[in-house]
């Protein structure tokens, strides 16, 4: 008998291991699924922890009813967090553009998950009090499951959403699960009490997750262009984003996290509205800095330039930079402009290079995605604006993309307010972008904007730089009594959730 308790007692040790792991591992999953499908990534991480340990909490509450063989409860209880946490992004995504109430479907796998995953540790607790002194039992259960909570949190940025995807991650630490459930219906056949039902369901389980596995590819992309409602050409998950890319008789569309970035039938309007006043105005375009626009036609635009010697491109995301820097029909629309020997890429937080860097420009142009979360809040931030000011002269000219004057005017005139906290010429200006519609810029200067050209770029297919046309503002884009945007009140990623809300 003592031969044989030891390996149990590491056995069961290890699935507290897993148990940990994996639980973590859904947990994550739902937090990015949610951020990916409904923004606001600070939000949906925060009520999926808080349900996920609540249920926790219940499940482990529960725990003390369960009656009979507890070893095949235990091992019941690992096949169905391995199918619930397993099939989850599966069903979330073929869901999303059919339920009305798609939140609640989303709350309801993460409680089902995390009261699955609270029942386990108890169980395992009252499995292993006669074999192990208590002492020893609380530690070593605690100790394992602590270690297994950091090896996903590790796992999971660096390693599963790069490599396996947002499908893919959960339904392969499913089958670990049904793994360890599978192995302990044949180490410990002589303990169960039903050890042949038992191997029916684990090994059943098992090749259905196999199956979905195989086959997540195809399903992600039946839901994908369900939800997009075009052909989806490209798919990518990478650390900060998902990067999906549509195909229609008329136009591609990018969308990272479920958000439009851009069509290629009107992006022009847009990229000359954001690159050529600027770059008109600009006594000094020898040094440009563009934070953002990884797909390059901020770039593009520039290097219509001949007066321009170096672009330095700073975008967080290098699979997407290296899409459009790689992809052949990419490289046709931004007409290569990411291998250009002039453009240097940088993959890094701008926000920290920023604080880093010493280097001054005579253009900076910043094409960050729009504020719908705080860590894109902060890159709006009066700090963050301080920290840029290291990096002008006194005719510097910065351009700023800041949201729609008509959908989010309170988002639009609190980044403009917050930039002239810094640079005391700004200029606020809009155009319209079919795909869009009216979208907002600010230009900002340590000098009076005073609309005169120093350079023109021939056969443009939108701007004629007639700046005042663009400078004026009708009644229902304008709005009273807006707050700075400072990291300490994120205002902006308030006014924007409120505003753009509605609009959805």
């Amino acid at each position: 008998m003592d031969k044989k308790r030891i390996p149990l007692e590491l056995l069961l040790l290890f699935s507290v291991f897993v148990i940990a792991t994996c639980g973590l591992i859904y947990e994550l999953v739902a937090g990015a699924l949610a951020s990916y499908l409904l923004g606001d990534s600070v939000k949906q991480f925060s009520f999926i922890i808080g349900v996920y340990l609540f249920s926790m909490g219940v499940g482990s509450y529960f725990a003390k009813f369960i009656k009979g063989n507890l070893i095949d409860k235990f091992v019941e209880i690992e096949i169905l967090v391995g199918i619930v946490g397993g099939i989850s992004s599966v069903v979330l995504f073929i869901l999303f553009n059919t339920l009305a109430h798609f939140e609640a479907v989303l709350y309801l796998f993460v409680f089902f998950t995390g009261c699955l995953v609270g029942v386990e540790i108890p169980l395992l607790m009252n499995i292993l009090k006669d074999k192990v002194q208590f002492k020893d039992l609380v530690s070593n259960v605690f100790a394992f499951d602590y270690i297994g909570a950091l090896l996903a949190s590790i796992l999971f940025p660096l390693v599963l959403i790069p490599n396996l995807g947002i499908v893919k991650t959960p339904l392969f630490f499913g089958l670990i699960n049904i793994s360890i459930a599978i192995f302990l219906c044949f180490y410990l056949r002589k303990e169960l009490s039903k050890p042949i039902v038992l191997k029916i369901k684990a090994i059943g389980a098992f090749v259905f997750l196999l199956a979905l596995f195989i086959f997540s590819d195809k399903i992600l992309s039946f839901s994908e262009e369900k939800l997009y409602g075009e052909n989806v050409v490209y798919t990518k998950s990478s650390p900060y984003q998902r990067i999906v890319l549509t195909r229609n008789n008329r136009e591609f569309r990018l969308y990272l996290n479920n958000n439009l970035q851009f069509s290629s039938t009107d992006e022009y309007r847009y990229h000359e509205a954001l690159v050529h006043p600027a770059m008109s105005m600009a006594k000094n375009i020898d040094q440009v800095l563009i934070l953002g626009g990884g797909d390059g036609f901020a770039v593009r635009e520039v290097l219509k330039y001949k007066d321009v010697k170096n672009i330095t491109l700073v975008d967080l995301d290098g699979e997407m930079t290296n899409f459009f820097k790689t992809n052949q029909t990419m490289r046709e629309l931004n007409q290569s402009s990411l291998s250009n020997p002039k453009v240097k890429v940088i993959n890094k937080d701008a926000y920290i290079w920023v604080k880093e860097n010493k280097k001054k420009f005579g253009i900076i142009i910043i094409d960050f995605p729009d504020p719908s979360n705080y860590s894109l809040g902060k890159l709006y931030s009066l700090q963050f604006y301080k920290e840029l000011e290291r990096l002008t002269t006194t005719d510097t000219k910065i351009v700023v993309q800041t949201t729609s004057p008509y959908f989010a005017p309170k988002s639009f005139w609190c980044i403009e307010k917050t930039i002239n906290q810094i640079f005391p010429f700004t200029a606020a200006y809009h155009t319209y972008v079919p795909s869009f519609g009216e979208w907002g810029f600010s230009m900002a200067s340590f000098e009076p904007i005073n609309n005169k050209i120093y350079r023109k770029i021939p056969d443009l297919k939108f701007y004629d730089y007639n700046f005042s046309q663009l400078s004026y503002f009708t009644k229902d884009m304008k709005t009273k009594d807006i707050e700075v945007n400072r990291l300490d009140n994120q205002i902006l990623v308030r006014y924007f959730d409120e505003e753009w809300g509605k609009v959805q």
